[in-house]
């Protein structure tokens, strides 16, 4: 699983027109610890063995298109996979006591209603905005069928998959591509959670 309380996040994916020193890492890694990397931005093993396979990547792009690619090709049961690997977004420890526990029992009747986490890629929401932007969202589709919500959850968890690549490959990023970057080894540390 990974860490329920996330705690920093990154910028918009920039876009790209030549590798950078992160892609050309990842380019270069072994096939086995490329797939760990990208196991640990997308929690499909079907998904981390197609985007792997497809290397080298010319930039980011082409790297984002081709995840986006195999995310709308996951079957059922791979998408149960990934979203079984992800946890729900958790607040700042920070926060206070009566927020943990309305989150909580929000995040309780999602997982029973539906079977998984609650996933929502928050890359693009100001940080003072994400607790809203959250209750919100996870009371709108607490609302929606199974089916529904499987295809939305599936939309977040591809959003989610690109910036954590985008970060993957990142100049700055101090990733490597031997499956060691800083965020990932044990999880999706560089998703946003939910600040109050």
């Amino acid at each position: 699983m990974r860490p329920s309380t996330l705690h920093h996040t990154h910028a918009a994916v920039p876009t790209q027109r030549h590798p950078s020193p992160g892609l050309d890492r990842f380019n270069a890694a072994p096939e086995g610890s490329a797939e760990a990397a990208l196991f640990a931005c997308c929690g499909s093993r079907l998904w981390a063995r197609r985007v792997a396979a497809h290397r080298p990547y010319p930039d980011l792009d082409a790297l984002l298109a081709a995840a986006d690619e195999a995310s709308y090709d996951l079957s059922p049961a791979d998408l149960s996979e990934a979203l079984a690997d992800e946890s729900s977004p958790g607040l700042h420890h920070d926060a206070p006591a009566a927020a943990h526990l309305a989150l909580g029992a929000a995040h309780a009747a999602y997982e029973s209603r539906f079977g998984h986490a609650f996933v929502i890629c928050l890359d693009h929401v100001r940080p003072a905005e994400h607790l809203d932007h959250f209750l919100a969202g996870i009371r709108s589709r607490l609302a929606h069928e199974p089916d529904e919500e499987r295809a939305v959850a599936a939309d977040e968890l591809r959003r989610l998959a690109r910036g954590r690549i985008a970060h993957l490959v990142a100049d700055a990023g101090h990733s490597d591509a031997e499956g060691h970057s800083e965020g990932h080894s044990e999880g999706h540390t560089d998703s946003p959670s939910v600040p109050v």
